[in-house]
């Protein structure tokens, strides 16, 4: 195994993470303290998911064509051009296009990097190794609300340290080579639907996980300040989120690699469905802490499985194409999670965010529980790229 190789692209992307973990809450507060709704907020959430959509339609075609190497480090210079533009251009609309624009640039780098990861590390170690990077990309998405709480959302410098981070991702990506080989006709996103079908509780948790992520860097802040919490204890609830994300999910991909992945997957449904129904019980009490921290690690745990699940099976076109496909999932996850969340929170209930996650996870547990639902996962891993429709 290439342990150098594993460790920069690990590290690029997990930058990628902390310049999205600082950009992303600053681009709501900031539209929230010049008087937005909930649902214009939402909206604005819900325009990289559609960049998401569109960014994994493109990436195994843009991959074929210019190398993975290659076409992960002009995306991570698209990204800090899109942040810069956020910097100097401060408008609504213009800030809609330059969110949808880091969706897909966004998107390209992560469906490349984790498959680059994926195909690197071998299945014996694949819970631990996969666990370490889902929980370093953790730990840069804890850091952003923390730096912002620090910098504040008043200037733009929260915007000018994101751009500074994807320039170094961009400098460590120039330092090695070996990602997945791409055939353009091949690594495509064409068979969404028969993934979806062979494999619905892993699809349906990557959706869960997405909106709970978009929610998490956008919506959740917000909902902590109409709770009635000041601006800097909110973003450290937010934080306190992702540290139940980052600190638990080495235990869950160590345990992947000791008992059944399929098991687990199903406790932190569970886990993930119970923590969601506790939250606006506990919200103004102690107890609130161990709430959000359970909130985070079990939906955390629910994307880190489904990558190792997803990376045990597949390899090189076949992996890029499964990733493309994780992609489209998890844009339809991050534009259904802001804006249904926007409108609920709005025109329903202001506990909308909690509700919605509690619903999504008894739907994981319905499917997860179905027998057969995980035959697909069984198939011993080879290289399908000859045969495009299968996936």
């Amino acid at each position: 195994m290439r342990w150098g190789t594993y460790l920069v692209v690990t590290a690029a992307v997990v930058i990628v993470g902390l310049a999205m973990g600082i950009t992303l809450p600053l681009v709501s507060l900031r539209l929230d303290g010049w008087g937005y709704d909930a649902f214009a907020i939402g909206v604005m959430a819900a325009m990289p998911a559609i960049g998401v959509l569109l960014g994994a339609k493109i990436t195994g075609t843009l991959a074929g064509w210019l190398g993975s190497e290659r076409c992960m480090r002009g995306v991570m210079l698209v990204s800090a051009v899109s942040v810069i533009l956020l910097a100097l251009w401060p408008s609504y609309g213009v800030w809609l296009l330059l969110r949808l624009l880091l969706g897909v640039s966004l998107t390209i780098t992560f469906v490349l990097g984790e498959s680059w990861i994926n195909q690197l590390v071998e299945d014996r170690l694949r819970g631990r190794l996969v666990a370490v990077y889902g929980s370093a990309f953790a730990v840069s998405q804890l850091c952003g609300p923390l730096l912002l709480s620090f910098i504040g959302t008043e200037a733009d410098t929260g915007f000018w340290l994101s751009v500074a981070l994807l320039g170094l991702g961009f400098v460590m990506l120039l330092m090695v080579t070996g990602a997945p080989r791409v055939d353009s006709h091949n690594a495509n996103s064409q068979g969404i639907r028969v993934f979806v079908r062979r494999l619905p509780a892993v699809a349906w948790a990557i959706m869960l996980f997405a909106a709970f992520e978009a929610m998490t860097l956008t919506l959740l802040p917000v909902y902590f300040l109409r709770e009635g919490f000041p601006q800097a204890l909110a973003l450290v609830m937010v934080s306190a989120v992702v540290v139940g994300d980052a600190a638990l999910q080495v235990p869950i991909g160590w345990l992947a690699d000791r008992v059944s992945r399929t098991a687990l997957y199903q406790v932190c449904g569970v886990t993930l469905l119970g923590s969601s129904l506790a939250l606006p019980v506990f919200l103004h009490t102690p107890l609130i802490w161990p709430v959000l921290v359970l909130f985070g690690a079990s939906a955390g745990g629910l994307y880190t499985l489904s990558l190792i699940l997803v990376g045990q099976r597949y390899r090189d076109d076949a992996l890029v194409r499964a990733n493309a496909h994780i992609a489209l999932l998890w844009g339809a996850g991050c534009l259904l999670g802001p804006l249904s969340t926007g409108a609920a929170s709005k025109w329903l209930s202001s506990h909308a965010l909690p509700g919605l996650m509690a619903a999504g996870a008894l739907g994981f547990i319905l499917l997860a529980w179905r027998r057969g639902a995980f035959t697909e996962l069984a198939v011993p891993a080879r290289d399908e790229a000859a045969d495009p429709q299968r996936h």
